[in-house]
């Protein structure tokens, strides 16, 4: 990208003007902010304090479930009056929420005083936009459906941390979930060069990063559109794990979220296991334990199939920490479906699990079914759901109590001078007494009390790692 340096300044007509960010939703959107934080900064911008301090404000939006709309629409309406205070002020509405259809007229209609809207697939042009939003007297609005093929698979990006560093490897979804939105917000499945990729990884790491997370909204369909079909000798995402373990010096820790287990193959889990640097880590939505419920999510894989790939994990890597995603009360859910979904969580045990009761999201084909449950007893089930994972949580946490795991050093807990924390390898948060001096390395830990979604131990002088 070629960006002018002196476009901040003529924008605002002053040195060094002020953009502040906030951002509604998941990684990928964190990873936009940090993106348009860095074309920001390469057009003369710096960070405000915060947004009373800004030039340049922007809602980086989330559209996955109608309460984060209205969440983000809350904080856009609650900072209106910093319009009326700096008429100076740029005030831009981005992310997955302008990429429904419909929403762009309803900001519009709720938030007249809006300079600038804009989308995800066309954040590389927001120099551009910020330039037409100062100089023209209606709202800029530039929503694209799919990201052009003038869409770089280079973009700087200005990191929040300095340890750990979200990779984006493919941007949008082919799958269509009946209740998930991402497909209209994110678009169609669109890999970045597996030589773009490594490049990042390696400039991560000679900036000092320790840990980097692969980011996709489908992680295990890497490549499939640039280097065609898995399984008939095409470069994948397992190609690419080892790819990025063997060359990455400096990198000790390579994650990656999300994965879709209709895409999650063998070789990949064998691939996985090989790679040194890979943590023992795999987020695995399932969503339902019901085949029938599964069809009308159209998740494209069943009960059988799920297992089989939870087998193939806990056959190669016996360590490994898995979680996932769970739906409850989808339109038409029976009791004896439910109980599907209890057992299968039994059966898996996971280490951890997002649970959530199912909420319409318009413009997917779920907000269209019918037999819909009430909502005093979506809840009833999520609380027996709950009970059933946090069980199960707990008794694992429990069982790695006396064991020595080596803990990547994040900071001090919530402030305490004398506590800080990190995770294992396989995602679990553990505190221990010690100092900011332990920042950033990675030191054994042994385990000395459970809780249900965290641990607590203390520093060690020898290292035995387990997970």
């Amino acid at each position: 990208m070629q960006i002018d340096p002196e476009a901040g300044r003529r924008i605002h007509g002053k040195p060094e003007p002020r953009v502040h960010i906030e951002t509604f939703g998941c990684q990928m959107n964190e990873h936009d902010s940090e993106i348009m934080y860095g074309i920001l900064a390469q057009m003369g911008y710096v960070k405000a304090q915060g947004p009373d301090d800004a030039d340049l404000l922007l809602f980086n939006t989330c559209a996955v479930r109608e309460s984060a709309v209205e969440h983000a629409f809350g904080r856009i309406g609650q900072l209106k009056p910093l319009k009326y205070t700096n008429p100076d002020l740029i005030i831009g509405v981005c992310g997955c929420v302008p990429q429904v259809e419909g929403q762009v007229e309803r900001i519009k209609r709720m938030f007249p005083y809006l300079d600038l809207i804009f989308g995800t697939h066309n954040i590389h042009r927001l120099p551009e936009l910020v330039e037409r939003a100062r100089s023209e007297r209606e709202t800029v609005v530039d929503v694209w459906e799919s990201m052009g093929d003038d869409f770089p698979d280079i973009l700087p990006a200005a990191r929040e941390g300095d340890l750990k560093a979200w990779v984006t490897i493919m941007y949008g979804c082919d799958k269509h979930c009946t209740y998930c939105i991402v497909p209209t917000t994110r678009g169609k499945e669109r890999s970045r060069p597996y030589e773009v990729i490594l490049a990042e990884v390696q400039e991560l790491a000679r900036q000092g990063f320790k840990e980097i997370t692969l980011l996709g909204q489908n992680v295990n369909a890497y490549g499939k559109d640039l280097y065609g079909r898995h399984g008939e000798g095409a470069f994948d995402f397992g190609d690419l794990i080892e790819l990025i373990d063997r060359n990455s010096p400096g990198i000790e820790r390579i994650r990656f979220t999300t994965n879709h287990p209709k895409d999650f193959t063998r070789k990949m889990v064998e691939q996985i296991a090989r790679a040194e640097k890979v943590c023992e880590w795999f987020h695995l939505p399932v969503q339902s334990g019901s085949d029938s419920v599964l069809r009308r999510m159209k998740r494209s894989y069943n009960r059988k199939q799920y297992l089989r790939l939870v087998g193939w994990i806990r056959e190669l890597i016996p360590d490994a920490v898995i979680t996932t995603d769970i739906i409850v009360g989808f339109p038409g859910e029976t009791e004896e479906e439910f109980q599907e979904t209890l057992s299968l969580v039994e059966e898996v045990q996971y280490d951890a699990a997002f649970m959530f009761m199912y909420s319409e999201r318009a413009g997917t084909p779920a907000a269209q079914m019918e037999d819909r449950l009430s909502v005093p007893e979506k809840k009833e089930r999520l609380q027996r759901l709950m009970e059933v994972q946090n069980r199960i949580a707990r008794a694992k946490n429990e069982a790695r109590v006396g064991k020595v795991y080596d803990i990547l050093v994040e900071g001090l807990d919530k402030g305490k001078p004398d506590v800080v924390f990190g995770r294992t390898r396989g995602n679990i948060l553990v505190t221990f007494p010690g100092d900011e001096s332990l920042r950033g390395r990675i030191v054994p830990v042994r385990i000395t009390r459970a809780g249900t979604w965290t641990l607590e131990g203390e520093l060690v002088e020898s290292p035995v790692t387990l997970a």
